[in-house]
């Protein structure tokens, strides 16, 4: 269930780590007892030189990464050439965001657009995400997809409050993708298990394992007001003995779907699993 499901964000807000310091977090989750739940090191295109110099700083470092690229399309080729030239970089991923047009159907295109500068790009075994422009039909855009080896990405929070979608939209947009088996993966204000109020902000924030158990709920039927109940819940026991209900086969399921998501702490979310009870404590060790 839990397996390389959070990709370190370190350098994104709100955690905003110096490079020198994220990597070498990372290093120490990739050799640690988190490992097995570590997805790749997200690093936006402009500071790939600034990560090959902080591996250049440790002989023997390497690491696996997912490529932000916020220049959209056109800077899908210009940054796996910049991480081509970095031996201790492996791109595993890239991430590109369509841009919202003035109706759904110049948003489907521009979101075709973008997976067609993936097709293009990237190499084998590369895996490619699409962010979906929010405040669109999401049906629309999984739709320009269609067709193609790219994966959905979901925005799920940020610096702001209107960044946040609510439970009814975030559901939308899951059981369309459930409806469609395209997978996908979230991004932003997602770093702990369950739905909550940051209480220093006041935002309203999603949990993972909500949205893990919404996905589950839309792939097995359950419409979009149902899963947004899902993702409503607050209940800690409740979700945990959700969670534990889940066969392998439900689990694999699930995880097929949505495959990770972005987090600025990798061990906040796995403490909050711990707490739980649905990881060993060791994994913190």
């Amino acid at each position: 269930m839990y397996a390389a499901l959070l990709d370190d964000a370190a350098l994104f807000p709100p955690g905003d780590a110096p490079m020198d310091a994220a990597v070498a977090a990372h290093l120490r989750y990739r050799a640690g007892p988190q490992s097995p739940m570590t997805g790749p090191f997200i690093v936006p295109a402009g500071r790939i030189p600034e990560l090959g110099r902080a591996l250049a700083r440790r002989p023997g470092a390497a690491l696996r990464v997912s490529v932000t690229v916020p220049d959209g399309p056109d800077g899908v080729g210009p940054a796996l050439e910049a991480a081509r030239a970095r031996p201790a970089i492996e791109a595993v991923a890239v991430e590109v965001a369509a841009h919202r047009g003035d109706d759904d159907a110049q948003t489907a295109a521009n979101t075709a657009r973008a997976a067609a500068a993936l097709e293009e790009h990237l190499p084998a075994r590369t895996a490619g995400f699409v962010e979906l422009p929010r405040g669109t039909d999401p049906r629309r855009s999984l739709d320009a997809l269609s067709g193609t080896a790219q994966l959905a990405k979901l925005r799920t929070g940020g610096t702001r409050a209107d960044a946040f979608p609510s439970e009814a939209e975030l559901a939308a947009a899951l059981g369309a993708a459930a409806r469609r088996g395209r997978a996908l993966k979230c991004t932003a204000g997602m770093h702990r298990a369950l739905r909550h109020t940051d209480t220093a902000t006041g935002f309203e924030h999603h949990g993972f394992l909500n949205v893990l158990l919404a996905v589950h709920a839309a792939l097995q039927g359950a419409d979009d007001a149902e899963a947004a109940a899902v993702l409503s819940m607050r209940d800690g026991a409740r979700a945990a003995a959700a969670a534990a209900e889940l066969s392998g086969d439900a689990a694999s399921a699930v995880r097929a779907l949505f495959t990770s998501f972005g987090t600025c702490s990798v061990l906040e979310p796995l403490e909050d699993l711990v707490a739980l009870g649905r990881i060993s404590p060791a994994v913190l060790e």
